[in-house]
């Protein structure tokens, strides 16, 4: 497995290629700057089959449509994802053409792809739909996880006392797991819960 990261837009969201042995590739929250992550994409020979986003808030899923890909999202998020009305960050970064969420994940599923297979952690608390992936010795956490931080509760939707939980959840993990978050630099389980 091969990881690469292309950080785009305004808010510098992490939007991560996951590639297996065979070349293909699913996309990671292509927040913004399609023809940034595209190029990426090209450049290495990849083939794109799918794309996950971990939430819906919009500087996660706004280049989605571009990528003309099927895109799995946490069933509780997807309304949001799908249209552009119920997603309130739109109002600040402006309009973006919605797609319909292809696959609706929930806790337990697997997202494959080839030799690789991630579990689907259901993370509420930044949104009720939040989710992480979790398989190979890493884990692609969203906006639940950061380094040295973790996301915001205090929007729409958000709790504190889901993301409590949800963090609890993580915390379970080996803690050699590498953390690949939503914004920011790269951590591990055993150094945010240490």
């Amino acid at each position: 497995m091969k990881i690469h990261r292309v950080v785009v837009g305004s808010l510098a969201t992490n939007c991560y290629i996951v590639v297996s042995d065979q070349k293909n590739a699913f996309v990671i929250d292509p927040g913004d700057e399609p023809v940034r992550i595209e190029a990426e994409i090209k450049k290495r020979g990849l083939s794109p089959r799918f794309v996950v986003n971990t939430h819906g808030h919009f500087d996660h899923i706004r280049a989605n449509a571009a990528m003309r890909l099927p895109v799995y999202a946490h069933q509780i998020d997807a309304d949001i994802i799908s249209d552009p009305q119920e997603n309130f960050l739109s109002v600040s970064f402006g309009s973006f053409e919605a797609v319909a969420v292809a696959r609706r994940l929930k806790e337990g599923d697997e997202v494959t792809l080839d030799e690789l297979s991630f579990r689907v952690i259901h993370t509420p608390g930044h949104t009720p739909g939040g989710l992480c992936l979790y398989g190979h010795g890493v884990l692609f956490s969203g906006d639940t996880l950061f380094r040295d931080g973790i996301g915001r509760t205090d929007f729409p939707g958000a709790s504190p006392r889901a993301m409590e939980d949800s963090l609890k959840k993580l915390g379970r993990l080996d803690p050699q797991t590498v953390v690949y978050p939503g914004h920011g630099p790269q951590t591990t389980i055993g150094s945010e819960f240490s």
